[in-house]
């Protein structure tokens, strides 16, 4: 791992702690199966945190596919031919170097661990005691800081099943480590019905699973994770201009939608880190707790996938320009396989980078006695929109008027909550917890001239609007 790449971030244990208990107090992830002790790297998304996500999803989607003319949409099986997985060269090359701890038993990989220098002594916690030894291999124990490792082996990260009612060597297929792969083996079947030509894109969002030896930092790596991905097909001489394009397009849509720019940043893979066969790839990293990290890869990958599949299947994955001129006869008309840019983005990653960015602790201040946690999301991706509270629930003018706002709203497609246990501050600081933008109170002036306070989230302003105008207020808003 590089220098940059260790760069730190703010204070891990405190801000991660803050957001997990958020996440679980006010619904938004939980721990899988939690009521029988939890299943280790698999989570829950609750009320706020699947509208959370389907928020992220729905603007990728909007962005990528629906405001575009060269790009579509696929939504493929999960289970595919084990043969795609091996023409790809998930079967025999999808694995981590997997290490085991003599000491404390703990397995884990070894690029992920302590680097020491051979012949160095170490000390190391075993049986609660502090002991020395000589580190034998460029690495120790990350939990325990051993240095009596096992050799390494090849962990493959494909998980296995069976189709079919008998398990045997020909049942056996792969749950998808990536939703990239569909993309390339349905190339001619969306080229050809939809009429496309290079360069255009083929977009997916789905579910992958990848049987991880190392999970960290929450949801941030995990077995079961949802992708944001577009295959863009295009000459090869078009390539590294559409790179370019790509990077610089997939980083501003993370600005546009609230994250602080200052917090991101656009990294070239040095030689050393490309994949064999990749020209070029850019990460988007985002300054986590504990340092720069991916939060999404920009790469040309060539025509290497169409290639592998075209050689596997003994099917022609090649496109047909009859304008292009062949460069063996010089005359028009040429078959040749496309170069493919991939943006590859994780729909989970999205989730918890958009949550620590926006939480935000403000102190008491002048007129305020009690500080306040306040999740400043961008009202595209709030899972509420707009929170409707009666100032007093035993009035039944003022609830039933907040329900049929609540109603106005929800006709109309805006994710509207309606709130009246507590006193009036209280359902305040939920709602800035929950990120929810706009907050709606019915009270007794509502009674004398129609208005109802409408609250604004980031700064706490406050002002009078007629009912009737309620939701186009907040639909302008929420247009922004």
């Amino acid at each position: 791992m590089s220098d940059q790449k260790k760069s730190k971030g703010l204070e891990e244990a405190p801000l991660m702690q803050k957001i997990t208990s958020l996440c679980k107090r006010r619904g938004f992830i939980f721990q899988s199966s939690e009521i029988y002790g939890g299943l280790k790297s698999a989570y829950d998304y609750g009320p706020l945190g699947v509208e959370l996500k389907r928020n992220i999803m729905a603007q990728w989607w909007k962005s990528m596919v629906h405001e575009r003319d060269d790009i579509v949409g696929l939504d493929a099986s999960i289970i595919m031919s084990p043969k795609v997985w091996q023409a790809s060269g998930h079967v025999s090359g999808f694995s981590d170097p997997l290490v085991d701890c003599k000491t404390c038993k703990t397995r884990f990989r070894a690029d992920k661990a302590p680097v020491v220098e051979v012949g160095s002594e170490v000390e190391y916690r075993a049986s609660g005691k502090t002991i020395k030894g000589v580190a034998a291999k460029p690495y120790v124990c990350p939990e325990c800081g051993s240095p009596d490792l096992s050799d390494e082996r090849d962990f493959n990260l494909l998980f296995t099943t069976n189709l079919g009612p008998v398990k045997n060597e020909d049942s056996t297929c792969y749950l998808r480590p990536e939703t990239a792969q569909a993309m390339f083996v349905n190339f001619l079947n969306v080229q050809s019905t939809y009429r496309m030509k290079p360069p255009f894109g083929i977009a997916q969002q789905g579910k992958s699973f990848r049987n991880e030896i190392t999970v960290e930092h929450f949801i941030f790596r995990s077995c079961e994770f949802e992708q944001m991905e577009m295959e863009f097909f295009t000459p090869p001489e078009e390539a590294r201009a559409w790179l370019d394009y790509w990077k610089d397009e997939r980083f501003n849509w993370y600005v546009n939608l609230g994250c602080k720019k200052e917090h991101l940043r656009l990294r070239a893979h040095e030689d050393d880190e490309l994949a064999h066969y990749a020209d070029g790839c850019y990460d988007i990293e985002y300054l986590y707790p504990w340092g720069w990290d991916e939060l999404e890869g920009i790469a040309n990958r060539t025509d290497y996938d169409l290639r592998k599949h075209q050689e596997a299947s003994k099917k022609k994955l090649t496109y047909f320009d009859p304008q292009k001129i062949n460069p063996e006869t010089g005359k028009p008309g040429h078959h040749y396989l496309p170069y493919v840019i991939e943006p590859a983005a994780g729909a989970t990653r999205a989730v918890l980078m958009f949550l620590l960015d926006a939480y935000e602790e403000e102190p008491p201040s002048e007129g305020r006695k009690e500080g306040r946690v306040v999740l400043r999301l961008h009202p595209k991706l709030a899972p509420i929109k707009v929170a409707v509270m009666p100032l007093v629930k035993k009035d039944d003018w003022l609830t039933g008027t907040a329900q049929d706002i609540i109603k106005t709203f929800r006709k109309n497609s805006v994710n509207a909550f309606y709130d009246e246990k507590d006193a009036i501050g209280r359902r305040y600081a939920r709602q800035d917890e929950a990120g929810t933008p706009f907050c709606i109170t019915v009270d007794g002036q509502t009674k004398e001239d129609g208005t109802v306070t409408l609250r604004y989230r980031d700064d706490m302003r406050q002002e009078r609007i007629k009912i009737e105008d309620a939701l186009s207020i907040v639909n302008a808003k929420l247009l922004e």
